[in-house]
């Protein structure tokens, strides 16, 4: 099988069984994506498919041939980080660090995703444009788990990106 990776081809011959998250890590050694909790309930493996944010330990890699996959590795590389990345570092926005490379992932999607206007559960009004106050935010986030509880400096880090258009 093809997987397209940060916008690179890989050809890969995996058993159907593996989990899109075991293909990155295992398969691809691109290991800034974290496996937590391997049930989708911790955010950690937290990727971008076709722009749109996924848990990848939840999905078969066989699924995303000819999607195009960004990884944390794919946001920013050192010397050249993506405005999310430095918005994370500027506002110590982690402790462990565990947790971090999914919370920027999902950061940047969760962004995009507020730009289409797409309504969250606390969102008050579906006649304007989001708003991205705090409680808007930490909704958005809320798949992402931070053990640590990094999360005002979570927030602070996303909306200081969000002014430099890190979606």
């Amino acid at each position: 099988m093809r997987l397209n990776v940060n916008g690179a081809d890989h050809e890969l011959d995996l058993d159907p069984r593996t989990s899109l998250l075991d293909a990155l890590r295992e398969h691809l050694a691109l290991t800034g994506t974290k496996k937590g909790c391997d049930h989708g309930q911790c955010g950690a493996c937290t990727i971008l498919v076709n722009g749109r944010r996924i848990n990848s330990c939840l999905t078969l890699a066989i699924m995303h041939e000819g999607d195009a996959i960004t990884t944390i590795e794919g946001l920013g590389e050192p010397g050249h980080l993506h405005p999310m990345q430095e918005s994370f570092l500027h506002h110590d926005g982690y402790q462990c660090g565990y947790c971090t490379p999914g919370q920027i992932v999902s950061a940047v999607g969760m962004l995009k995703e507020a730009g289409k206007n797409w309504p969250s559960h606390v969102t008050e009004t579906l006649d304007s444009e989001v708003d991205l106050t705090d409680a808007e935010i930490s909704e958005r986030m809320s798949g992402n788990i931070c053990r640590c509880s990094a999360y005002p400096n979570i927030v602070d880090a996303i909306r200081t990106a969000k002014g430099r258009d890190a979606a």
